[in-house]
């Protein structure tokens, strides 16, 4: 561990990690007391190129240092017409028992940091056109088991252009470019926030909105991380993606949505079965909050072939709660249940292995444990909130596989080995418990530890008992 230390300190991620916390400090401390007159300053989005900085252009919005970088203005008498910078830290601990549960002779007890630096330019031409560009640096530091996800050097994150127009009684907006693309809870379709390096797509967008609809088409080839050198990451049209949705917005109760899409990627390796893949795609979903009661409910179903094989495969997941209001601690009451089909016949004609596509490691757990194929679980979950700064989860699950044929998946859809086709539906329980802490206006603090006690058919792998620990660190500016 005094090696992996002394090797953390003098990393050059560990150097920027301080100095943009200086800088954040910086800022929070600077912030002028706030008068309920005072117009509000934009906080930074999980998306960074929907924010608007041309507020900055009213003298009374209440200033922080580098405020001159934030909004730059371009035309003397258009406020929109601007240019901002900004950029992203967020640096993660992590100690993990076991990847796949220790069935692998390589997969160890490893204590490391993964480091993601973002930074970007946004250009707004007269609230009609942008154009915006994100770098990202990823490293991990002290890994010794370094996946695609894990190490992007230097690399377009994003790089696209926009066009936004009313059309009628609606907005019309398109994009051209490298951008991510994201739906709902990420469930099947993210930006892979949880692991080091964040998914890009080569992609077309167009939507309109207008009332309470929405319409939305795409088409994309998803980025693939090489990490060579600099600049080496890639699309071509072995991997791609693309669908129509429409959404509907219902008071403000509820939105239901739903979308078909096409997934295809080339030379790909199942249990079971080998070859290029299609799959067409139907996903609806329905998500509202009334009083104190919300959920969030989505149901997928996919068919296409691969090699001489059909597809059938399926997946639904549900995330409830009920919130006590006023009660102290305003504590709230959930229950996630998601469940995806796996192959019942591995020398059949169906292939039944839903296939994730692009997965949130956020969703389940940042532990990589659990993958969203061939699984059954139920998660009952308590969230406190001591205070507006401060959340606090604890969370008990269960895991159990869709049919014993296919093997057991760890995240996004790795089988692990010696499981599949062995008796056992049960495969495990974890507890889960996270702590958010939201420092300062720019500096955000999480606690994630999750401990998986393995069932019979992964301790007969060699498998075993696996612990996570992750501690982060985000800045924002």
């Amino acid at each position: 561990m005094s090696v992996c230390k002394d090797a953390l300190l003098k990393h050059p991620s560990i150097k920027r990690y301080f100095a943009l916390l200086l800088l954040a400090a910086a800022n929070t401390q600077a912030l002028p007391s706030q008068t309920h007159t005072s117009p509000q300053r934009p906080t930074p989005l999980f998306n960074r190129w929907q924010e608007d900085w041309s507020v900055l252009a009213n003298q009374d919005v209440p200033r922080e240092p580098l405020d001159g970088l934030k909004y730059i203005p371009l035309a003397e008498h258009d406020p929109k017409t601007y240019l901002s910078f900004g950029a992203d830290l967020r640096e993660r601990f992590e100690y993990n028992d076991a990847f796949l549960f220790g069935v692998s002779p390589v997969d160890k007890s490893q204590a490391y940091v993964i480091s993601r630096m973002e930074v970007h330019a946004d250009l707004h031409i007269a609230n009609t056109i942008q154009a915006f560009v994100q770098l990202q640096s990823d490293f991990a530091p002290g890994k010794q088991i370094i996946l695609p996800v894990d190490e992007d050097r230097l690399s377009v994150e994003q790089a696209f252009l926009a066009y936004t127009s009313p059309v009628s009684s609606g907005m019309f907006k398109f994009r051209a470019g490298r951008q991510q693309i994201g739906f709902d809870l990420q469930r099947f379709v993210s930006v892979r926030n949880g692991p080091n390096v964040r998914q890009s797509y080569d992609a077309l967008w167009a939507d309109y909105e207008a009332k309470n609809w929405r319409y939305i088409t795409f088409y994309s080839h998803p980025v693939q991380n090489r990490n060579i050198r600099a600049f080496d990451d890639y699309s071509s049209s072995h991997l791609t993606y693309g669908g129509f949705r429409i959404e509907r917005k219902f008071a403000d109760i509820a939105k239901l949505a739903s979308y078909v899409s096409c997934f295809k990627q080339d030379h790909v390796a199942f249990p079971s079965v080998s070859g290029n893949e299609r799959r067409d795609i139907l996903d609806v979903r329905l998500v509202g909050k009334a009083h104190a009661f919300d959920w969030d409910l989505e149901a997928m179903g996919q068919v296409g072939h691969i090699a001489s094989k059909d597809i059938r495969a399926w997946a639904v997941g549900t995330l409830s709660g009920y919130t006590f209001e006023n009660v102290s601690l305003n504590p709230r009451v959930g229950l996630q249940f998601d469940m995806a089909s796996g192959n019942h016949n591995a020398h059949g004609d169906t292939l039944g292995t839903f296939n994730p596509l692009f997965p949130n490691g956020e969703y389940l757990t940042l532990s990589g444990y659990s993958g969203y194929t061939n699984f059954i679980h139920l998660k009952p979950s308590l969230t406190l909130q001591p205070c507006q700064s401060l959340t606090a989860l604890l969370a008990l699950a269960a895991q159990w596989r869709e049919t014993t044929a296919d093997a057991v998946y760890a995240q996004p859809d790795v089988p692990v080995p010696g499981t599949a086709g062995q008796p056992g539906r049960y495969t495990g329980t974890y507890v889960q418990t996270r702590v958010d802490w939201q420092m300062a206006a720019h500096i955000h603090n999480a606690l994630e530890a999750v401990h998986f006690n393995v069932a019979d058919v992964i301790q007969r792998a060699g498998g075993k008992d696996s612990t996570y620990v992750g501690i982060e660190t985000k800045i924002d500016w």
